[in-house]
């Protein structure tokens, strides 16, 4: 537990007309000052930063300037997630009414899979393209950077991946992450970076401020979506551009976006929430990449015609649906398979797994096991297997991959995502090292589940507006989670109820105020409870916008630990 100093979180929480449970929370999370509190509640758009930062930023600008005022032929190369197919909107928006010709590549997933590729370049230079600009996705393509270059054809990076020892040869590589870019935000997504380079061309070609600014709140929606479909840290100038980016998804003027706010359920007026975007409206999006083809999306944001957007965003919809039957069918073989705890690191393979789902399955066992783990799946007409890893905080899943290259025919990511292509062949000496490197870094304690509580609370607290101050906190994701709050000493006003053969309901009471807590998947604690217990419960403080548009109080608690109080 936290320690709060009843003084200063005091003198805090009067400082800024916060109640008490949401001082303590800010207090925990190092916001101890008032005016950094007053800047993190009330983020400004003032807080971006000069996208000049960026290294090669000057030289990026002047080329892209370039090509747009002479009508060279320009194209995008993105990624079919989330973030890349965002980033390819965002630059085709600001090229057209910039009155650039430009079109845009995204690999399709299963027919070519991640990154750049060589035949695409030549195809490209068949085509008279004079600058290619890759979007999300080059900071390890250096071959085929190098290739363009060999057919006459520059190459502009920007991405935000990590980058290898050497940078591609291109004539300008942007990615807060290289070694030598002094940019303070390291943590932006690959839409984000996309986002500057826009800011960029807008200077360069000495748009007046005012229209730069209405382009940037337009553009800020999407670079919002792919930040917290990204899951990268919601702090900082992410932060800012996630609270801008959802006031203005509260009123889309894309017909695109509205169309897929329609059939995500979303109200339309009301306010976006992070969880929304993370839950509602990024798998959507996901859906082409991961089932089809993610030229369907960039096709959804950039249509004039609202029957075609309706249409493409039903099928997004529909795609949803079979992507999530996907993923239980093998998240339910994937559990079947016994784990030791001698098992530090994961590795499961299968013929046939569709590849647009790995990532997720392995994100959700990643977080049941508290360990890392890959999925992978195998293809017999070529010999290849291509998954994804994530893995806990505690340990680096793309410094994993890269004490062990020989094994892979490609790879790259992050610290907790990663994705790689390999020989089958090759699958089960992977498992083995895979298995010892993280068994030599990850001790019982790293891989013990851990619940960090942010601030003990009272149902009183929660009840007096508490609630509604913890959610003022939002945006909230990774780096940013929602509020974890202790309940000491509650009452089980109830016997546990289980709905759906899965999920545990609870109602709790203490000093008079009744609540329920919701526990999502822990039916298997039923039966170790009965009213009138008294208990400690540890449960996320969440926004209820299902409750609140049906006149509820807006938020709910969403269980994640309890025991008896005595123990």
């Amino acid at each position: 537990m936290p320690v709060h100093p009843p003084g200063p979180v005091s003198e805090l929480a009067a400082a800024l007309g916060l109640g008490l449970a949401a001082a303590r929370v800010l207090w925990t999370r190092e916001i101890r000052e008032a005016g950094a509190a007053e800047k993190f509640l009330r983020p400004s758009l003032e807080e971006l930063h000069d996208p000049y930062l960026l290294a090669d930023m000057g030289k990026a600008a002047r080329r892209l300037g370039a090509a747009v005022k002479s009508r060279e032929k320009i194209l995008l190369y993105g990624d079919y997630d989330v973030d890349g197919t965002s980033a390819v909107v965002i630059l085709v928006s600001a090229l057209r009414l910039a009155g650039a010709e430009v079109g845009f590549h995204v690999p399709h997933r299963m027919k070519e899979g991640y990154g750049m590729r060589a035949e695409v370049v030549e195809q490209a230079a068949a085509d008279g393209v004079g600058l290619i600009v890759s979007v999300d996705t080059g900071i390890r393509a250096g071959a085929v950077v190098a290739h363009a270059r060999q057919l006459g054809i520059d190459v502009i990076v920007t991405d935000h991946h990590l980058p290898e020892g050497e940078l591609p040869a291109a004539v300008a590589v942007l990615n807060p992450n290289r070694a030598d870019c002094l940019y303070p935000e390291k943590n932006l997504c690959g839409a984000a970076v996309a986002l500057k380079l826009a800011q960029a061309l807008f200077v360069e070609l000495g748009w007046e401020e005012g229209k730069r600014q209405r382009l940037l709140g337009s553009f800020l929606k999407l670079a919002a979506i792919a930040t917290v479909a990204d899951v990268v840290p919601l702090t900082g100038e992410n932060r800012v551009i996630v609270t801008h980016g959802l006031e203005g998804l509260r009123d889309p003027r894309n017909i695109g976006l509205k169309a897929l706010f329609q059939v995500a359920g979303l109200e339309e007026g009301a306010a976006i929430s992070a969880r929304q975007v993370g839950f509602q409206i990024g798998p959507r999006i996901n859906s082409a990449g991961r089932m089809d083809d993610a030229r369907n999306v960039i096709e959804l944001f950039l249509t004039t015609d609202g029957a075609r957007a309706r249409e493409l965003a039903e099928a997004l919809d529909a795609m949803n649906r079979t992507r999530r039957a996907t993923t239980d069918e093998i998240l339910g073989v994937c559990e079947g398979i016994a784990v030791s705890d001698e098992q530090s690191g994961l590795v499961y393979s299968a013929v046939g797994w569709h590849q647009g789902v790995v990532g997720i399955v392995a994100g959700r066992l990643a977080e049941r096991y508290s360990r890392p783990v890959f999925v992978l799946s195998e293809d017999p007409e070529t010999g290849e297997a291509k998954g994804s890893g994530r893995s806990p905080a505690t340990f680096h899943l793309l410094e994993a991959l890269e004490g062990m290259p020989e094994l892979f025919v490609k790879f790259g990511g992050h610290k907790q995502a990663a994705g790689l292509t390999m020989r089958s062949e090759n699958i089960a000496e992977f498992r083995a090292r895979f298995e010892a490197y993280a068994g030599a870094r990850l001790g019982p304690e790293e891989l013990r589940p851990v619940i960090a509580i942010d601030a003990e609370a009272t149902l009183a607290e929660l009840e007096e507006q508490g609630a509604m101050e913890l959610l003022s906190l939002a945006p909230f994701g990774a780096g940013n989670q929602p509020p974890l709050v202790i309940l000491r000493g509650v009452d089980l006003a109830t016997t546990p109820e289980v709905k759906n053969e899965r999920h545990l309901f609870l109602k709790v009471r203490q000093g008079g105020v009744m609540k329920q807590v919701k526990g999502w998947g822990m039916a298997e604690l039923a039966g170790q409870f009965r009213a009138g217990d008294r208990v400690d419960v540890a449960a996320l403080v969440e926004e209820d916008a299902w409750g609140r548009a049906r006149g509820g109080a807006g938020w709910g608690l969403i269980l994640k630990d309890i025991r008896m109080t005595e123990q």
